[in-house]
């Protein structure tokens, strides 16, 4: 026997599987070829062209283009003649498709033009700005400079800065070791390729150095930017100034920069990932030197965008002949999209029986030449959707095998009598129904009614149905059966209360004859459930009953509820109401009135109690200076229910205020409402003293008071200021003085008859437009010292090296210098150092010189009288000037072995006396004396000097020496030894 198998696939129009997208090709000299990738499905099998810039390809012509089955070929292709927007087009006998259109870009660098840079002259002090000038490019680039050639970039510090936007170079004020070359590097990230600008050479003129002067923003960010939601974004600051200015960001509206935000370059770039709506608002940059300040500020717009996706898509379409056709589309997406309409790849407008409507085609009475693929795009300036579907016009004659008559029908005496006669025809058929040649009457749709039925309509029904393309008929045998008992519901759903988030049961079950099938349906609110979308709905049960189960409710789903059960020969119905109580919704309409310094009065409407009376109701404010939203104090507190308005207490004056009131009932706290106006209390009389009074310290004659100032939010109104009152320990006279910056915090009284360390009482108070307010606490706060009017004593010193001497001296008596100057000097000024014991190490000293040494004791009022100068020169002594060398190294048993040649010292210098060696890693800069702990891993390096009474020779130089394990390094003074072993 011999069998076969024969599979029918559907015939369809094209549809795409893979559509080509915007892409960024990398283009290097390697780079031959470029796919960009189209796939359609259909039956038959479509096939392809391509458009570019709305151009038709044509690959037998064009050498650079080919087709590889949907996908295009682009062969050795070129940045300018190749980029564009491409679209694919895929054809079958159906119909006709159009891709989505790609931007197709070429990521590229071309090299700096060759020609030298004119040299930039500029004085020390003065600020310069380097143009990099970058050649023509397309991708993400990097900038960077390098500095006399060096193998590293230049590093970025508070006195240089280069611009990602521009790619130039910002030097804030230009020190002697700026002068040099300085070329432009500018790297493509996409294609990883670099170019580098001839050099600039900057060069100092010796004429003048230029003074100090305020900040000048020279580096801005937009005064207005709109930045998309979820996006980064980075704001660039650098100002040029000398002193060189420092930078630092703020929030206009003194809200506390995000935490997320990340400053760097030495504060000179803030970034703000992941923006949202509450990042948006003004931002400013603070340039600040000894000479002065200057800011820029810019807004940040919070631009909320939403990605295109179909809400209502298109679905493929079998329309009968002359029938009328409303297909919709329909897109979410911020901003809101437009929509355009093609049939078979060509553009749709209102034409004839045609009409368009943005996301709606109307066709009216179809005929076979509308058949064919149709496509809706949606588009906004963010992106485009493409959705197709096939309308398949259809011609035929009735056809019942689709839709056959019942051949038979049960029905009781007295009953009702519904005959249907629903043949699939196109267009559509017109029905006539016969018994026993007689024609009958028929309802509009078709079907056969009778009431009351009695014996004598039992018999055989004949259904006939014609259209323009033939006809056909069905025969139908009606009996009647004996009385059955009729359906009732014997557990019908009962009117539940429930709470919001629990989950219930609404039963519906019946009793029916045995030979009946009920089948049950649920209505909410007059709409049938379809189980299949809705989550919080499921039907149980089964047989006889169909319970519906409702999980997790929701407030929506407060309604009436109506089970009903069909059977064959009756239908019943059951209905029950739900309410479901919640927190309360937010109140309405709130409004502020009756301002004073500490009081307002808050007038609210209600909001929905959710089928659950409000108990009471919660005020809140917040202020530029809280921390979110605070609950306040009322009158009544709490406010009952049935109360809708309060007068809000305790407030701060001059202090601006917004406010929301949140309902309360038995279910829980509900939703706040939208926020009132911001108002500003009115002023007042401060209200709070300073704390934190203290003093001391100063200059000779000066008594120095300070304190903590008042925040801003607790000084009650404008032209805030400070009292300062004080009086000798024991007077009854206050002495006063009268500071009008509210930022201060430091008062400085001078007088040259103020005896040192006196006692003193002191109070700070505060004032403002409107009076005075109260005074802090008395303190006692002494006046400052006098100076020290001896000088040490027993002052000698010692040579340790050629370059280094140890001093010696007696402290003063009874310790009223704290700190001690040493002045040394050669021939013209001193230089100072300060110690706090009665040593000192100088270093760093010149060989071959005399030094003039004094002492001198130092306290809060100043230096004191300096001892009689000391002369001392250092030793004398020439560090050995040879190296060691023929390092060798071998690692045995765990221990490092290090040998050198001894190092001989010439005539005129000192006489060897031992080897330092260093040891620390690749990594990080060991201290000579202190140990360090090396991560395991690391390399390390290893240098040898000779030692001698003249301090250090020679170094040999960095030796390298692999490392596996953690290696602790200590400084070693090797005498008569080769060898250095260390344990790791």
């Amino acid at each position: 026997t011999q069998c076969w198998v024969f599979k029918m696939y559907t015939r369809h129009g094209p549809v795409f599987t893979q559509e080509p997208s915007d892409s960024v090709f990398p283009l290097s000299s390697d780079d031959k070829q470029v796919f960009i990738n189209c796939k359609a499905k259909g039956n038959p099998p479509p096939h392809y062209r391509w458009k570019v810039d709305g151009r038709e390809i044509q690959p037998e012509m064009e050498s650079h283009y080919s087709f590889v089955e949907g996908n295009l070929l682009i062969n050795n292709p070129h940045v300018f003649n190749h980029g564009g927007v491409y679209q694919c087009i895929a054809t079958n006998t159906f119909g006709t498709v159009v891709s989505r259109e790609a931007k197709v870009q070429f990521a590229f660098l071309q090299n700096f033009s060759r020609k030298s840079r004119n040299t930039v002259s500029v004085r020390e002090g003065q600020a310069v700005v380097l143009l990099c000038g970058p050649p023509p490019h397309y991708g993400e680039i990097k900038y960077s400079w390098v500095f006399n050639s060096q193998r590293s970039f230049l590093q970025q510090d508070a006195r240089r800065f280069v611009s990602q936007r521009t790619g130039n170079l910002y030097i804030a004020k230009v020190e002697r070791s700026d002068e040099g070359n300085y070329t432009c590097a500018v790297r493509n990230m996409m294609t990883n390729t670099s170019v580098l600008s001839s050099p600039t050479p900057v060069v100092l003129r010796r004429d003048a150095v230029m003074g100090e002067y305020e900040p000048k923003i020279d580096v801005r960010f937009p005064e207005t930017l709109r930045v998309f939601k979820g996006s980064s974004v980075k704001l660039e600051c650098f100002a040029l100034g000398n002193p060189v200015p420092s930078i630092s960001w703020r929030r206009a509206d003194g809200n506390p920069l995000p935490g997320k935000i990340k400053i760097n370059h030495s504060s000179g770039v803030l970034e703000i990932p992941y923006f949202r709506p509450e990042d948006a608002g003004v931002y400013e940059c603070v340039a600040q030197n000894s000479r002065g300040r200057n800011a820029a500020r810019g807004h940040l717009m919070f631009f909320d965008v939403e990605h295109l996706h179909w809400a209502q898509t298109l679905k493929d379409a079998h329309m009968s002949i002359d029938t009328n056709l409303q297909w919709d589309c329909k897109a979410a997406g911020k901003p809101r999209p437009t929509y355009r309409w093609f049939k078979n790849g060509n553009p749709l407008t209102s034409q004839g029986r045609h009409r368009v409507e943005s996301g709606t085609l109307y066709i009216s009475r179809i005929s076979l030449s509308d058949a064919g693929m149709y496509q809706c795009v949606a588009e906004n300036d963010l992106g485009a959707l493409y959705a197709s579907a096939e309308l398949k016009v259809v011609a035929s004659p009735p056809d019942f095998s689709q839709r056959p008559v019942r051949k038979s029908t049960v029905v009781q005496k007295g009953g009702e009598l519904l005959l249907e006669c629903r043949p699939s025809a196109s267009p559509r058929a017109l029905i006539f129904w016969w018994r026993g040649g007689q024609l009958q009457t028929i309802t509009e749709d078709g079907s056969l009614r009778i009431a009351n039925v009695t014996q004598a309509d039992a018999g055989r029904y004949t259904c006939g149905a014609r259209n323009h393309f033939g006809s056909s008929i069905e025969r139908l045998p009606i009996s009647l059966s004996p009385p059955a008992e009729p359906t009732k519901i014997i557990v019908p759903p009962l009117s539940l209360d429930a709470t919001l988030g629990q989950s219930l049961v609404l039963p519906c079950e019946v009793s029916s004859d045995l030979s009946l099938s009920p089948s049950f349906k649920w209505f909410f609110n007059g709409k049938p459930i379809d189980f299949s979308r809705q989550e919080h709905f499921e039907m149980i049960g089964g047989g006889f009953a169909g319970d519906l189960m409702v999980r997790n409710i929701q407030l929506k789903h407060s309604g009436k509820y109506v089970c009903m059960v069909h059977t064959e020969l009756d239908t019943v119905s059951a209905a029950a109401d739900l309410i479901v109580r919640g927190p309360p919704g937010a109140p309405e309409s709130l409004v502020v009135s009756d301002i004073t310094d500490s009081t307002v009065q808050l007038l609210w409407g209600v909001g929905p109690d959710h089928h659950s009376p409000v108990t009471t109701y919660m005020v809140q404010a917040r202020t530029p200076f809280s921390i979110g939203w605070q609950s306040v104090r009322t009158v009544p507190d709490p406010v009952p229910g049935h109360i809708l308005h309060a007068t809000v207490k305790d407030l701060s004056p001059w202090v601006e205020y917004e406010f929301r009131v949140v309902a309360i009932n038995s279910v829980g706290i509900g939703e706040p409402s939208m926020p009132s106006k911001q108002i500003r209390t009115k002023s007042d009389a401060p209200k709070v003293a300073p704390v934190s009074v203290s003093g001391g310290g100063g200059a000779r004659g000066e008594l120095v008071i300070a304190w903590e100032p008042v925040p801003e939010e607790q000084q009650s109104g404008e032209d805030f200021g400070y009292i300062v009152a004080f009086r000798p320990f024991g007077s009854s006279t206050w002495i006063q003085s009268v500071l009008t910056s509210p930022d201060a915090t430091r008062y400085i009284y001078r007088n040259d008859s103020l005896l040192p360390l006196s006692q003193y009482e002191v109070r700070v108070g505060v004032f403002n437009s409107h009076g005075e307010g109260p005074f802090s606490r008395t303190v006692t706060v002494l006046s400052a010292e006098e100076e020290p009017s001896e000088a040490p004593s027993r002052v000698w010193a010692r040579s340790v090296s050629s370059s280094e001497i140890e001093v010696f001296w007696e402290p003063i008596p009874n310790g009223s210098g704290t700190e001690k100057i040493i002045e040394g000097s050669e021939m013209k000024d001193a230089d100072r150092v300060r110690v706090t014991n009665t040593t000192a190490h100088l270093s760093a000293l010149k060989a071959s010189t005399v030094y003039l040494i004094s002492v001198k004791a130092q306290n809060s009022a100043g230096p004191g009288p300096g001892s009689p100068a000391l002369t001392l020169p250092p030793k004398n002594h020439v560090t050995p000037s040879q190296p060691p060398g023929n390092i060798e190294w071998n690692l045995t048993n765990s221990k490092i072995f290090l040998n050198w040649e001894h190092v001989k010292a010439l005539e005129n210098e000192s006489e060897v006396t031992g080897y330092k060696v260093r040891a620390c890693s690749k990594k990080q800069i060991a201290s000579a004396v202190s140990p360090l702990h090396v991560p395991s891993g690391d390399d390390y390096l290893i240098e040898i000097k000779a030692l001698s009474e003249g301090g250090d020779g020679t170094s040999s130089g960095p030796v390298r020496i692999p490392m596996m394990s953690i290696f602790e390094q200590n400084l070693h003074t090797l005498t008569n030894n080769t060898f250095l072993t260390g344990h790791f």
